[in-house]
């Protein structure tokens, strides 16, 4: 009985009356199915609804379950016990057991509802009433939730003081800047206007400087300091006239034109004139300002510039040759050549296959503009290339008119092949003939007669303030098979640069697979192949290892699981999976006179979605008993694999002595860890890694003979219609399947085990799909609108391989609704901060608003962490206590993003106090990775410099004081990461096991490696993350709890409405908090003064004022103190 009233009292503890027009349905609920209950209500008008003050007590009486009961009623409608009792339900699914208070939309849900409990028409606890059928029962669950869902709604709530300050606040603004009352303002009191109205006629002079928030006795006098404030004076005007808007139009809100500059006029795309036009009017504008700033120059100069291959102009390279130069680089070489450092590595040169080629390669780059090599792992190419032209150059005395830029997709491969090629040269890295630039790190060689290595983003860079790259007469793009963004992309820009410098040289490397491909993109330009110089590797299937260890998988693992799918994508499914295993089967019967019934029994049953590290573990085991020595290098799509075989190896009493090395290979990993994958074991010790497919290129183990292709990978893709990305597994291309068996056969005859079939192998894809087709595209589209390279759609069309129109139109419409781009597809203020910050678009408008709310320290610290790694490792076997220490460094603030503050913050103070060997401890204790905070640390640098460059911040200090008042305000924090990473939001469900969260479209579970994954009881029932991912469910990662202030203030839209009986304030008209429509008016008056304020300091960067007898300091005050005392 006790378990039934505390159900009772949680399903119907629901207030209020619905609002709903009367329904002539009328329910009978007499005979069987009658109700009798026992217990105590009484009835309760306050504001607070209906209160149940009792208890219900009954026993199950009658067919039909009804309560039979002797009951005390303190209200008017009539006790329960009613046998012949009629009932009416409301148009909305409400059961009123009173027509009248049907007929005017009213039921009583005081607590509880008649017809619910146990035994309610035999349909459980918390069921529908007996009588209902069909849609009816649909209704009534409906009708449930969504009061339940109303009623649970967070309230924004101002106390009398502040709203009376708001008020006052945004009145003075409003007659400053001379916008016209607003009709209908429900927040305004009349007499509050009579008053506010008489203050302003007869203000009181002679005060001193006060605060707009100072005692409300003292508002005329401020009201007299206000006007003789600067923000009247020399602000008010042009921010409403900021983008070309005359002053009636300036009381406008901010999302009620196209924003950014371009909003100043309409002319149609494409029309030159009316873009000088626009130029010439924002000129205009901004020359009124006392001070036009850097920024504003820039980006007007910016504006005026047409796109670089719209007209006629055509370039050059701007070095001109130079004589003395070109004899000094001659003599340089030549002298050289006699020394012994040189002369050795001109042996080991001379041994690499593209070095026999070197004559050709370089007549066939003088005879073309544009030229293909491709190349076998090992042959030379990366290294030797650059070289042969430059040595080219400067044996025929043109040194001078030599300068190649060699990109690479990887930091890491930049910096190892400039330091590779500098020693070959005997020249060193930077200053002399080779140098590097990576982000943050640069070693650049002398301007002219050198080879630079860079990373493709570095050259993007440099195409900024030289589009026709007039100081480069050679590019080379290498390892192009990769088919990353950047490399596609420059790729489009190099195809429409080269009509305009004939003089310019493109070299194209590539892997074999794929070369054609690239040399019909560039019109059929010449191929060049290097034969690879591996030793040769046998390649075993998966079918013959079944057979050798006759394998036969658990009974558990070779049953395939059955996902609940249904509708027209389930027969769409069952229909392909009926279709592979014909094919399967029918492969089989062909082979079956080669194998035993045991393996084509075991090919029949495996489960090939799966990895079976029980199959691999015998695999290494096999590979141990019949060799003698050699690494094995095992490939596995995730974390999860790498560590289910770790786990089933350790287990083993054969791999526990020390005869073996087992040495997990991931990005999670420790440093340390690591390491010891390029360290050779000692003789009798067997080095066993498992790694991902960051082994197949990024790293070489030259040790390896052995290597286990488990024939899977993880590959991140964007699907555009559900706007979430996506980790799952699926089989490698051929191209990686290539790389991975090139491998083995580094320092003598390997051999290579593909955990996949022969039959399967002949349907794999020749290579992976481009990232272009499989990632957001927000900040190709910033790149492209920076370059000045024309509207987006139709650049992109260029591509190799052009993504989808609408993951396309996806991105530019993300960038128009948070303000980067105008309606005209150009860039805004906003967008062209966005651009040039190295960042993702969200990451970069977090990082402005840090500067701009003085919380710069921070905020830079999640910014570098998002934009980078997440600097926790996670040792194997150690995952919950590195679960437990994030948990406690995030000192409850429910944030991962402010748990990476302070995990930061107390790596930065052991840094200072205790040195690196008490940094290193920290480290060590809170499994995190020295060189990762490094990298943070130094990413927090340039971040300031950007900030620094435009004067967002007076220091290129990122712990610079002025920029940092605010730094230790939680609730601030939040509301920047908020304003960031905003509209990525959801409601929080609270559930026993931890929270489930909401977003717009699905519901999704946290990552289990976030703090909030397990949290009990959310602060908020809304919280903002970076990123949505579908891998074994839809998680969301790196997630913050925000309260309803910052949504309200950094998110979309606000809307003030009323729902039925309850006063709302909106946000994008689906986040919905109660509010009371004087709050919600202010709320969204205080919005729009914000955003017109940031709008100003997007244009005009510089500090913020906090004083609060200017404009801009009452404004962020006001904001900041309701962000900090929510």
């Amino acid at each position: 009985m006790n378990a039934l009233r505390t159900g009772l009292r949680r399903v119907f503890r629901f207030p209020g009356r619905a609002s709903a027009c009367f329904s002539d349905t009328l329910l009978d609920m007499s005979g069987k199915d009658s109700w009798r209950g026992e217990g105590y209500h009484s009835h309760d008008n306050s504001s607070h609804g209906y209160r149940e003050e009792g208890s219900w007590r009954g026993r199950r009486g009658g067919r039909g379950g009804g309560y039979r009961g002797r009951g005390n009623r303190n209200y008017s409608s009539g006790g329960y016990g009613n046998r012949n009792k009629k009932y009416y339900k409301t148009e909305d699914g409400a059961i009123s057991g009173n027509r009248e208070d049907a007929q005017h939309g009213h039921h009583d849900n005081r607590g509880g509802s008649e017809y619910s409990g146990r035994g309610g028409g035999r349909r459980g606890r918390g069921g529908p009433p007996a009588g209902l059928r069909g849609r009816e029962i649909g209704m009534w669950f409906a009708q449930r939730s969504k009061a339940k869902a109303k009623n649970s709604r967070q309230e924004v709530h101002l106390d009398e003081g502040r709203e009376r300050h708001i008020t006052n606040l945004l009145h003075r603004i409003q007659s400053r800047d001379n916008i016209p009352p607003q009709p209908s303002r429900s927040y305004r009191d009349p007499t509050d206007i009579t008053r506010e109205a008489d203050q302003i006629e007869d203000p009181i002079g002679g005060a001193t400087s006060r605060d707009y928030f100072d005692d409300p006795d003292a508002e005329d006098i401020q009201m007299k300091d206000l006007e003789s404030t600067s923000w009247h004076t020399d602000m008010t005007e042009e921010a409403s006239n900021l983008y070309g808007l005359d002053q009636a139009s300036s009381s406008r809100p901010a999302s009620a034109s196209a924003p950014g500059p371009s909003s100043a006029t309409s002319t149609e795309p494409g029309d030159d004139d009316a873009d000088d036009d626009e130029v010439t009017n924002l000129t205009e504008v901004f020359k009124h300002h006392e001070e036009t700033n850097e920024f504003v120059l820039e980006y007007l100069q910016h504006k005026k510039r047409g796109d670089i291959f719209s007209g006629s102009v055509h370039g050059a390279l701007a070095y001109e040759r130079n004589a003395a130069m070109d004899s000094q680089y001659r003599n340089e070489l030549a002298k050289k050549e006699q020394s012994t450092r040189y002369i050795e590595m001109q042996k080991f040169r001379s041994q690499l296959p593209s070095y026999g080629m070197r004559k050709e390669i370089v007549d066939v780059i003088e005879k073309n503009q544009v030229v293909v090599i491709s190349g076998e792992t090992g042959c030379g190419k990366t290294t030797q290339v650059s070289q042969f032209l430059l040595d080219h150059y400067i044996e025929n005395n043109k040194g001078s008119l030599c300068r190649v830029v060699c990109t690479q997709p990887r930091r890491i491969s930049a910096i190892s092949v400039a330091e590779r090629v500098a020693q070959e040269r005997d020249d060193p890295c930077g200053s002399q003939s080779v140098g590097y630039s990576i982000r943050l790190d640069s070693k650049l060689p002398r301007p002219q007669g050198s080879i630079l290595f860079c990373t493709t983003g570095i050259l993007l860079k440099y195409l900024e303030s030289d589009p026709y790259m007039s100081k480069t007469s050679h590019v080379i793009l290498d390892e192009i098979h990769e088919r990353d963004l950047m490399s596609d992309f420059l790729m489009i820009i190099l195809k429409d640069l080269i009509k305009r410098r004939k003089d310019l040289k493109v070299v194209l490397m590539s892997a074999t697979l794929n070369a054609e491909q690239f040399s019909e993109y560039f019109g059929g330009c010449p191929m060049i192949h290097i034969p690879g110089f591996t030793y040769p590797v046998e390649e075993v299937y998966l079918e013959d290892v079944i057979e050798t260890l006759r394998y036969s998988p658990p009974e558990n693992t070779s049953n395939k699981p059955q996902r609940r799918i249904y509708g027209r994508r389930k027969r769409e499914m069952l229909a392909q999976k009926e279709e592979e295993e014909w094919l399967l089967n029918e492969w089989i019967a062909s082979i079956r006179h080669k194998y035993s019934p045991d393996t084509l029994q075991t090919l029949r049953t495996m489960d090939y979605d799966k990895i079976d590290v029980m199959l691999i573990e015998q695999l290494i085991k096999y590979i141990i008993k019949t060799s003698d020595d050699g690494a094995i290098l095992v490939f596995l799509p995730g974390w999860e694999d790498i560590k289910k075989l770790n786990e089933v190896l350790t287990a083993n009493f054969m791999f526990k002595t020390d005869s073996f090395r087992i040495i997990p290979l991931h990005s999670m990993m420790p440093t340390v860890n690591q390491r010891q994958v390029f360290e050779r074991p000692p003789p009798g010790v067997r080095k066993i890694i498992i790694a991902t497919n960051i082994a197949e290129t990024s790293i070489t183990i030259d040790d390896v003979v052995f290597v286990i292709d488990a024939g899977k990978i993880k590959l991140s893709n964007f699907d555009a219609q559900s706007n979430v990305a996506t980790l799952l597994p699926e089989w490698v291309s051929k191209a990686n399947a290539r790389q991975r068996r090139g491998r083995a056969g580094r320092v003598q005859p390997g051999k290579c085990f593909h955990l996949f079939t022969t039959y399967q192998e002949r349907q794999l894809k020749d290579y992976q799909l481009p990232e272009m087709l499989r990632t957001r595209l927000e900040e190709l589209c910033l790149q492209i609108k920076l370059l000045k390279l024309g509207k987006i759609e139709p650049f992109v069309s260029k591509a190799m391989q052009t993504p989808s129109m609408e993951a396309l139109n996806k991105a530019v419409i993300n960038l128009t609704d948070m303000n980067a781009l105008d309606h005209n597809e150009d860039l805004t203020p906003l967008g062209f901060h966005l651009a040039k910050l190295p960042v993702d678009p969200h990451i970069g408008k977090m990082i402005l608003f840090g500067a701009m709310f003085c919380c710069l320290d921070p905020i830079l610290t999640v910014a570098a962490s998002l934009s980078f790694k997440d600097p926790f490792v996670v040792p194997l076997g150690k995952e919950q206590q590195a679960d437990a220490k994030k948990r406690e460094l995030s000192q409850g603030s429910q944030s991962d993003h402010l748990m990476l503050v302070y995990a930061f913050r107390n790596w930065e103070r052991m840094l200072d106090r205790g040195g690196t060997s008490s940094a290193q401890k920290y480290c060590w204790d809170n499994f995190m990775s020295p060189s990762t905070l490094r990298m943070i640390q130094s990413m927090k640098g340039q971040f300031a410099q950007l900030l620094y460059d435009v004067k967002f911040v007076g220091s290129a200090d990122p712990k610079q004081p002025a920029a940092n008042l605010n730094s230790y305000n939680t609730n601030l924090l939040k509301a920047v990461i908020c304003a960031g990473l905003y509209p990525n939001v959801g409601r929080v469900k609270q559930l026993k096991m931890g929270p489930k969260v909401n977003t717009k479209t699905e519901r999704c579970s946290i990552h289990p490696k976030s703090v909030n994954c397990k949290e009990r009881q959310c602060q908020s029932q809304w919280m903002v993350y970076h990123l949505k991912m579908r891998s074994t469910n839809v998680f969301l990662y790196d997630s913050t709890v925000v309260s309803p202030y910052p949504l309200l203030f950094f998110g979309g839209d606000i809307g003030v409405k009323k729902d039925e009986d309850m006063d709302c304030v909106t946000v994008d008209d689906w986040i919905i908090f109660k509010s009371s429509a004087k709050t919600a008016n202010l709320v969204k008056d205080l919005r729009r003064e914000l955003d017109k304020l940031l709008e100003e300091k997007i244009t005009r960067p510089g500090l913020t004022q906090w004083d609060g007898n200017t404009k801009e300091g009452a404004i962020m005050q006001a904001i900041t103190d309701l962000l900090t005392k929510e």
